[in-house]
């Protein structure tokens, strides 16, 4: 590995911790080949926090490797976060960059879409044209499975998720401060595994805060496809506490939807009317994924290999970030931006025909529970036969501004590390 030595990239790796820059992109789309290779060639599909760190960690490990960054988002936006823009703590600005620089670190940025993937040519289509490869790298992020709530499909501009940080996450915010004072907010949240396993739980101390402050007499009812909170459940209900305002409901799997109605059905059969509704759907890996018949058995999520993240399926492809399953860790930001890291590294390796080091991930994950105080989870894996183990896992002790301030340092340092 060139240009970046081990100790430099675990010392990077060590930072805590889940997307588009400027114009510069190709505007449309060409015919025929669209960059002809002249020499080794990384291609990225998705800017987000696995893509984009692959894509600077690849160019820092060896400059003279190409890298080309596929990303239709001219913006990347922070979904760690994000719940606070709900609750007015902060506004989608904060949470929105630019890629200038991964452009800096030699990147190329284009802001298109990959339309599919082809393994046996080594290509990845691009509208009506395509770009070569050696190794490909694909950080799809998650996809909506619509169909499996009735009626979701066609009302996706009225039932909002918000669960893709951007445009949802401000009409979210707008719905529910428009709430009258005395309204039911109903939150659903889908069957594991989905993005940030604690992320609705931190959602509903938002809404729940917001609620408590600024309109009283209202009441948030979670309806939880889950038979428990499944992360920092003890936390998270000591932070309830504080809200009697919440009603929340294990085991509560929600199949259909009729905003007409403004109401949600539950697979008990129980009907639940709401004034505003944030249904957050299951979900799967990205659509390309699906399409390049990269994902397992399950036809949701993307088995790789534990040291290169190498596909199970296909030789030089690698997946990274939400869209993999197999190993213990959870489909967080910090993990994607951690797989990003060891994902370049192994690349670089094997593109110069060495074996790659096994590099284990690590995981930070912050949850706000009001406005100035959080709670945070870290976890530590090893490599033990060539699969990532976890050997620790550490909770907070309670809420604390302390650990806020630590999560606003930490999320501060991560997106230096994936944009800068």
């Amino acid at each position: 590995m060139t240009g970046i030595t081990r100790r430099e990239f675990l010392r990077a790796s060590g930072v805590g911790m889940v997307v588009g820059g400027l114009a510069g992109g190709c505007a449309g789309a060409a015919r025929g080949d669209m960059a002809p290779k002249t020499g080794r060639r990384v291609v990225v599909i998705g800017g987000g926090w696995g893509g984009a760190t692959a894509a600077k960690y690849v160019r820092l490990a060896d400059p003279s490797i190409e890298v080309i960054l596929l990303e239709p988002n001219r913006t990347f936006v922070s979904c760690p976060f994000s719940n606070l823009v709900l609750s007015g703590v902060r506004t989608i600005d904060s949470l929105t960059f630019d890629y200038r620089g991964l452009r800096r670190h030699g990147v190329s940025v284009r802001h298109e879409a990959a339309t599919a993937i082809e393994p046996e040519t080594r290509r990845v289509r691009v509208g009506e044209g395509y770009l070569q490869y050696d190794r490909l790298i694909v950080s799809p992020g998650v996809e909506f499975q619509w169909e499996q709530v009735e009626g979701l499909a066609e009302n996706q501009d009225k039932v909002l998720h918000a669960w893709k940080a951007g445009p949802q996450t401000v009409q979210l915010a707008a719905q529910l401060g428009s709430m009258p004072d005395g309204g039911v907010f109903v939150l659903t949240i889908p069957p594991a595994a989905y993005r940030c396993p604690p992320g609705p739980y931190e959602r509903t101390c938002q809404v729940a805060w917001y609620l408590k402050n600024n309109k009283p007499k209202s009441k948030l009812i979670v309806l939880d496809a889950n038979q428990n909170i499944i992360s920092k459940a003890g936390l998270f209900r000591a932070a309830w506490r504080d809200y009697p305002n919440i009603d929340y409901r294990a085991s509560n799997k929600v199949v259909k939807v009729d905003p007409s109605g403004r109401e949600v059905a539950t697979d008990f059969g129980d009907k639940v009317k709401y004034d505003v509704v944030n249904l957050i759907p299951p979900q799967r890996a990205g659509t390309i994924a699906v399409q390049a018949d990269l994902v397992g058995a399950d036809k949701r999520w993307c088995e790789v290999n534990h040291l290169t993240y190498e596909s199970v399926k296909h030789r030089d492809i690698h997946v990274i970030g939400d869209s993999t399953i197999g190993l213990p860790v959870p489909k967080s930001g910090n993990i994607a931006n951690a797989m990003g890291k060891i994902c370049a590294v192994a690349v670089v390796h094997l593109l110069d025909g060495k074996q790659p080091p096994a590099l284990p991930p690590g995981n930070t994950c912050y949850s706000w529970v009001n406005d100035r105080e959080a709670i945070a989870v870290v976890n530590a894996y090893k490599i033990d036969g060539g699969k990532v183990v976890q050997i620790e896992q550490k909770l907070t002790p309670g809420q604390s501004v302390a650990v806020a301030q630590n999560a606003v340092g930490w999320a501060t340092s991560i997106w230096n590390d994936i944009l800068g």
